[in-house]
C-alpha cells in the first residue's frame, strides 16, 4: 500500500491576496460562526450531519456556499479570502490565452454542478472536452498520450485569435420504458469539435465531453485514507456479488509518484492541489505555483493559490434533510436494489492538515472506486487504468440540492441526465441490476427511492 502525504497544511498569518479586503473578511468570517452555531453539531454520527461536525444547515440556494461549520474564525478569513480568486472574471493578461472559462465559479456556479454548455456560440463554456492518443509516449508514467498540438484538453476559447476548435453541441434522443409500461425520453450529448479551418481532428484522437462535478465536500473526501479506499475495492469480484470497484493509479506531479487516485470524473487526480493547480492551468489558463511558467513566473500569487487551495478544502456540505415514511422505505430499498455497494453510505477520514477535516464520521454515499457502468456510458478512452466504460462512483450528498442551487443542473458527467431518474436509467455494467430492480419497480417503490435521494 502505497501511504498518501496530505495536503500541506495552511500557513499561519499568509497574507490575504487581493481582490478581498482583510476587513471585509474578518467580518464575514464572524457572521459565518454564528451561523454555524445554529447548527446542532453534537449529533455528528447521525445520517443527516453529512459531513460530520463540518455540517451546515442550509438546503437553500446558498447551500453550498459556507465554510466548513467548525472552522475557527481565522480560518474562515482565509476560507473567504480563497473566495476571491476562485469567483474572480480573469482578465488579460493572466487568462488564457487559450482558455474555456475566465473564472472558477463560472463552471461551478453556487459551488455546485456546471451546466453542459459549450460551443454553440456559447461566450463561456461550463464544460470541456479531454483528449488523448490511443498509442504512443505519456507525459508522465502511466499517463495518457497528448495529441500533438493539443495536449490533453481542447481549448474552445481565446484571447488573442481563434481558439484551438469551434464546438457545436447536438442532443441525441431514445425512448425506455419503465416495466409497468410508463414511458421517459433519455437524451445524450454529441459534441463535433471542428479546427477553426472548418476541418476534423484526425481520427484517432479519443474525446471524452465532461461538465463540472460540484466541490462541497472535498476536504473530506482528501482525507479518507488510502486504505479505506483501498479495502472497498474487490478488483477481480472475489465475493462474486457482481460487484468489481477498483483504484485508480495515478502520477502525482508535486511527489513525483504514482499513488493511489481520487478525484475527477475518472479518478485520475490524488490530491486536492494538484487539482486546484491543473483546474487554473488548463481551464483558465493560469500559471501558478505547481505548473508555473518556463521562467518561473505565475500568473496565481502563491498566496493566492494557498488561500483557492483551503477554500475548495473546506467547503461545507449541508444537512440532510427530514425523512417522512415514504423516504425510509426508499432507503430501504437503496440498499435492497444494491445501489450501496459502490454508493457506500458511510466513510471515517482519517488525519488531514487542516485538523477539522480529521477523523470525522462522513455521509458522501461513495467509494471513490472506479466502475464499469456499461457500453452506453463509455467515452471508448483510457484514463490511466481506467477503461473507457470505468467512472468513478459519484459522491450523492448534496444530490436533493443540487437543482435547488441551480435549477438547470443535470447529472451524470456529461449532463445527460436531466433527473436523477434518469440517471439511474443510465447505469449499466456492473449498476445493470440495480438499474434494472428499479425499472421494473412499482411507480410507488420508484418514487421512494427517489424521495429518499432527495433528502441527500
Amino acid at each position: 500500500m502505497i501511504a498518501r502525504t496530505p495536503a500541506e497544511a495552511f500557513l499561519a498569518g499568509v497574507m490575504v491576496a487581493q481582490p478581498v479586503a482583510l476587513g471585509l473578511v474578518k467580518l464575514l468570517a464572524i457572521a459565518w460562526c454564528a451561523l454555524a452555531a445554529c447548527g446542532d453539531n453534537g449529533n455528528a454520527d447521525t445520517d443527516d450531519r453529512q459531513g460530520g461536525d463540518t455540517t451546515v444547515d442550509d438546503r437553500t440556494i446558498d447551500a453550498f456556499s459556507h465554510p466548513a461549520a467548525n472552522l475557527t474564525v481565522d480560518q474562515r478569513a482565509v476560507f473567504q479570502a480563497g473566495r476571491g480568486p476562485f469567483d474572480f472574471h480573469w482578465e488579460i493578461p493572466q487568462l488564457g490565452p487559450l482558455f474555456n472559462n475566465d473564472s472558477c465559479f463560472g463552471c461551478h456556479g453556487g459551488n455546485g454542478r456546471g451546466l453542459s454548455l459549450i460551443g454553440n456560440g456559447a461566450l463561456l463554456s461550463q464544460a470541456l472536452i479531454r483528449i488523448s492518443l490511443p498509442v504512443g509516449t505519456p507525459d508522465v508514467p502511466g499517463g495518457d498520450v497528448p495529441a500533438p498540438g493539443f495536449g490533453l484538453q481542447l481549448q474552445d476559447h481565446a484571447t488573442v485569435g481563434l481558439p484551438e476548435v469551434i464546438v457545436t453541441q447536438t442532443w441525441i434522443e431514445h425512448t425506455e420504458s419503465y416495466g409497468d409500461g410508463e414511458r421517459v425520453m433519455l437524451r445524450e450529448p454529441r459534441v463535433d469539435p471542428l479546427l477553426p479551418d472548418g476541418s476534423f481532428i484526425t481520427a484517432d484522437v479519443r474525446m471524452s465531453y465532461r461538465q463540472a462535478p460540484g466541490v462541497f465536500g472535498l476536504g473530506l473526501l482528501e482525507a479518507v485514507p488510502d486504505a479505506t479506499i483501498a479495502a472497498l475495492a474487490d478488483p477481480d469480484d472475489s465475493d462474486g456479488d457482481g460487484i468489481s470497484g477498483r483504484v485508480n493509479m495515478v502520477w502525482d506531479s508535486e511527489r513525483q509518484t504514482t499513488v493511489l487516485g481520487r478525484f475527477g470524473h475518472k479518478a485520475t487526480v490524488a490530491t486536492l492541489r494538484e487539482q486546484t493547480a491543473a483546474a487554473f492551468a488548463n481551464d483558465i489558463g493560469l500559471s501558478n505555483k505547481l505548473f508555473p511558467e518556463p521562467d518561473g513566473m505565475r500568473d496565481v500569487a502563491d498566496a493566492q493559490f494557498e488561500q483557492t487551495l483551503f477554500f475548495v478544502s473546506t467547503i461545507a456540505v449541508p444537512a440532510a434533510a427530514p425523512q417522512d415514511a415514504a423516504a425510509r422505505r426508499g432507503r430501504a430499498l437503496f440498499d435492497d436494489f444494491g445501489c450501496a455497494s459502490c454508493h457506500v453510505p458511510t466513510l471515517v477520514t482519517g488525519d488531514h492538515a487542516i485538523p477539522q477535516l480529521a477523523h470525522q464520521t462522513i455521509h458522501p454515499y461513495t467509494d471513490l472506486l472506479l466502475h464499469d457502468v456499461g457500453d452506453l456510458l463509455t467515452d471508448a478512452r483510457r484514463d490511466f487504468l481506467a477503461d473507457g466504460v470505468e467512472w468513478r462512483t459519484p459522491p450523492l450528498w448534496g444530490l436533493g440540492v443540487v437543482q435547488t442551487v441551480a435549477p438547470d443542473a443535470t447529472f451524470l458527467h456529461d449532463g445527460r441526465a436531466r433527473t436523477i431518474a434518469e440517471a439511474i436509467l443510465w447505469h449499466g455494467g456492473e449498476a445493470r441490476p440495480s438499474r434494472e430492480a428499479f425499472r421494473l419497480a412499482t411507480k410507488q417503490a420508484r418514487d421512494a427511492l427517489i424521495g429518499f435521494l432527495q433528502t441527500l
